[in-house]
């Protein structure tokens, strides 16, 4: 399309809804026009360089090719698909449709051929599982992959921007020798701590969502259901990006320099790893970058074909918003935009 998409960016005023924004501008995404969506308590904000925030209504979400979401399951569910009734293709942030059969799930760099199935609904992963499956792609080519054993250590920013402020004022408190606010966002105080507890618990269940979203995504996104994950994800005082110590455990023998050779020749990937140096990848160093890092590539001395790994990522950028993005330029790539308007111009 010559003169470019109409995009629709709907939770435009939170954190992943404006990197989208922004880096929708940043990649010179083909745009004709973008309008920002969000709660009726923004509607008529003014955002800079883009336009009025408009609440979601049957009037104001026609006429569009393409949406971005990152505005929470319940609006997904609820608007993603009358978003593909009016003409658009959905690219969709939350967990809502991750798991539908019908809905590919799709990391760029991992299975991008999976979009030829869509049907007006892409998902965009979990955070965690995005980074990780990033990494692991090359290696699953190369030796297969029977088991992973993985830990998360996930900034608050993850939580969203109240989560960074509670850190961030607990912090202060406790510098000062002042007592600390009560937690509002976690069930206990995230400042010089670590909370086994990243998500939530359903009930009857001992695994939170974001340690189910690890298991069932990671079989999803490399399309082999027999992979065994065992997961516990952590949140630590870190603002932003998530850290993971992964264990990995192939079918064929892989040597850490081999696995070290597959990473550091695939797209979306640095290697960081010369720990002599105190070389390796840190959450700091990730932060505003679109790179998995990986490094601490090691034998793992418990098994003679498993090999440990640090992987570390900006949660918000390449673990939300700029895989969306992404996504957006593989459908473009593809004519997959094209082809979900066809019929309704028919």
């Amino acid at each position: 399309m010559s003169e470019g998409y109409r995009v629709a960016v709907v939770g435009a005023t939170g954190q992943v809804g404006t990197l989208m924004l922004k880096l929708l501008r940043e990649r010179a995404f083909p745009v004709r026009e973008i309008v920002p969506f969000a709660s009726e308590r923004s509607a008529g904000k003014e955002i800079e360089g883009v336009g009025l925030v408009q609440p979601l209504s049957e009037e104001t979400i026609k006429g569009f090719d393409l949406a971005l979401f990152s505005a929470g399951g319940s609006t997904s569910g609820e608007w993603a698909p009358r978003f593909v009734e009016a003409g658009a293709v959905v690219v969709d942030n939350s967990s809502r449709w991750r798991m539908n059969d019908e809905v590919p799930l799709v990391v760029a760099e991992v299975n991008p051929d999976a979009l030829g199935d869509h049907s007006g609904i892409v998902a965009n992963p979990n955070c965690s599982t995005m980074q990780m499956v990033v990494a692991l792609k090359p290696l699953q080519d190369e030796a297969g992959i029977e088991r992973l054993v993985i830990s998360t250590y996930q900034a608050v920013s993850g939580t969203g921007k109240k989560a960074v402020d509670e850190l961030l004022d607990q912090s202060h408190a406790l510098l000062h020798d002042m007592e600390p606010p009560v937690p509002e966002a976690y069930a206990h105080q995230i400042a010089f701590n670590a909370l086994p507890h990243a998500g939530s618990f359903a009930p009857g269940d001992d695994h939170t969502d974001e340690e189910r979203k690890l298991i069932n995504e990671t079989r999803k996104i490399l399309g082999d259901p027999s992979i065994k994950v065992s997961a516990t994800c952590v949140r630590v005082p870190v603002v932003n990006s998530h850290s993971e110590a992964v264990n990995v455990q192939t079918r064929d023998d892989l040597s850490p320099e081999q696995a070290r050779q597959l990473l550091e020749a695939a797209p979306g990937v640095t290697v960081v790893d010369d720990p002599s140096q105190a070389l390796y990848p840190l959450a700091t160093k990730a932060s505003g970058s679109d790179e998995v890092l990986v490094g601490r590539i090691r034998r793992d001395p418990g098994h003679e074909r498993a090999l440990d790994m640090w992987i570390v990522a900006d949660n918000l950028r390449k673990g939300a918003a700029t895989n969306a993005v992404q996504i957006a330029e593989l459908l473009h790539q593809r004519g997959l935009i094209e082809s979900q308007r066809a019929p309704a111009a028919a």
